[in-house]
C-alpha cells in the first residue's frame, strides 16, 4: 500500500496529531478540536503548504456533472444529505477529530461522481457511507473505531465486517488510493494562519462559525460544483463580517491575494449563496438539531443504549462496481428494530 501511495504530497494535519481517549470521554483542548494551525510554525510555511494545496485541490474532486447528477435525481439528492448528517453526528458521537466528516464526505462524492449511471439502492450509499467514515478514520485516529461502534444509530442496514471490506477495498481502488484530499476544512486550517490580528477574544466564535457554515456548505448540493478553497474563503468571509466588521475587508484583502484572480469571481457566488443559507431558519435549525458538538459527542459512548436487532443474511452483490470478476458478499439484511 505504502508504494501506491508515494506520489501524494502528504500535509500534516494538526487535527492528526490530536490524541486523546474517546472511549473514556477525555476531551483535546476545544481550540485544537475544531480548528487548528499548530503544525504550521511560520507564516511561510503555512502559505507554502497552502500554495501546494490550492495545487492539488483539482485533483480531489468529483467528476464533470456530478452536481446536475443529484440535482435531477431527487431521490439521490435526499440520499446524499442523509449520509452527510449521518457522517456529522457519528463524528459528534464517536468524538473524533472534525476533518473526518470532510474527507469521508470527499471520498463518498468523488466515488458516487465515478458511477453516476450504477443504481443506487438505499443499502449501497449505507455501505459506502461506512466505507467513506471507517477508511477517514484510518488516516486522522490513533483510536480507531471498531465497525460494530460506527453502526450503533442512524442506520436501516447492518453489515457484516467482510462486506465493509470489501466495499472499502472497491472505494479505494476506484479513488486510485489517493486519499489525502484537499477539503474546504484543510483549507481553512491554513487560512486561519492569516488572522493572527484577530482579536484573541474572537478566535473562539471565529472558528466555530466558520466550522457550521462549511457543514452547512458541505451539506448542500449547491456547494458541488465550488473548489474547497472557495468554499473556505466564501466561510471566512461571512464570519469576519458577522463578527469583525470593521476589520473584515483588511483581513479579506490579505486571503485573496492568495489565490488566482480567475476565482475570485465564484467566492463572490458561493458568499452570495452562503450568505442566504446562513440565513435560512430551517437550514439553521437543522444544523442544531444534527447534534453536533465541536469537541463531545452529543452521547457518550459509554452510555449508548444499543437497539435490539434482527439481522438476516442475504448476498449482496458488489459486482457492478468491481472492475473484475462477478463477487457476492455476505452481508445483514435490513434491520428490524423492536416496538
Amino acid at each position: 500500500m505504502e508504494s501506491l501511495l508515494c506520489d501524494e504530497v502528504w500535509l500534516s494535519s494538526p487535527t492528526n496529531l490530536i490524541s486523546y481517549d474517546r472511549k473514556h470521554g477525555m476531551h483535546p483542548n476545544p481550540d485544537s478540536q475544531i480548528i487548528s494551525t499548530m503544525f504550521h510554525t511560520t507564516i511561510e510555511d503555512c502559505q507554502y503548504a497552502l500554495s501546494i494545496s490550492l495545487e492539488k485541490e483539482l485533483s480531489y474532486i468529483p467528476k464533470p456533472g456530478y452536481s446536475e447528477f443529484l440535482r435531477s435525481s431527487s431521490n439521490m439528492k435526499v440520499a446524499r444529505y442523509k449520509a452527510i448528517q449521518w457522517l456529522i453526528k457519528l463524528q459528534s458521537r464517536l468524538n473524533l477529530s472534525c476533518g473526518i466528516i470532510f474527507d469521508a464526505a470527499n471520498y463518498f462524492d468523488r466515488f458516487v461522481s465515478m458511477n453516476q449511471g450504477r443504481e443506487w439502492k438505499e443499502w449501497i450509499i449505507e455501505l459506502l457511507s461506512i466505507a467513506c467514515f471507517y477508511v477517514a478514520s484510518k488516516f486522522s485516529e490513533t483510536d480507531i473505531p471498531t465497525l460494530h461502534e460506527i453502526q450503533m444509530e442512524g442506520m436501516d442496514y447492518s453489515f457484516e465486517s467482510a462486506t465493509i471490506q470489501q466495499m472499502e477495498l472497491i472505494l479505494l481502488q476506484e479513488l486510485g488510493w489517493h486519499l489525502r484530499c484537499t477539503t474546504s476544512y484543510s483549507i481553512v486550517e491554513l487560512l486561519i494562519w492569516n488572522l493572527d490580528s484577530v482579536k484573541p477574544q474572537f478566535q473562539y466564535s471565529l472558528r466555530t462559525r466558520i466550522f457550521q457554515l462549511l457543514l452547512g456548505a458541505l451539506s448542500d448540493v449547491r456547494f458541488v460544483d465550488f473548489r474547497p478553497c472557495t468554499i473556505a474563503i466564501s466561510a471566512l468571509k461571512c464570519t469576519l463580517e458577522e463578527l469583525v466588521a470593521s476589520s473584515a475587508n483588511e483581513h479579506l484583502m490579505r486571503i485573496l491575494g492568495l489565490i488566482p484572480e480567475d476565482q475570485k469571481e465564484d467566492v463572490a457566488k458561493c458568499h452570495k449563496i452562503m450568505e442566504a443559507q446562513s440565513m435560512d431558519p430551517i437550514i439553521c435549525k437543522d444544523l442544531i438539531a444534527s447534534g453536533h458538538s465541536f469537541w463531545g459527542p452529543s452521547s457518550p459512548v459509554t452510555v449508548l443504549t444499543a437497539e435490539r436487532i434482527d439481522i438476516y443474511d442475504c448476498h449482496v452483490d458488489l459486482s457492478a462496481f468491481r472492475k473484475s470478476d462477478h463477487v457476492n458478499v455476505l452481508s445483514g439484511e435490513k434491520r428490524k428494530r423492536e416496538d
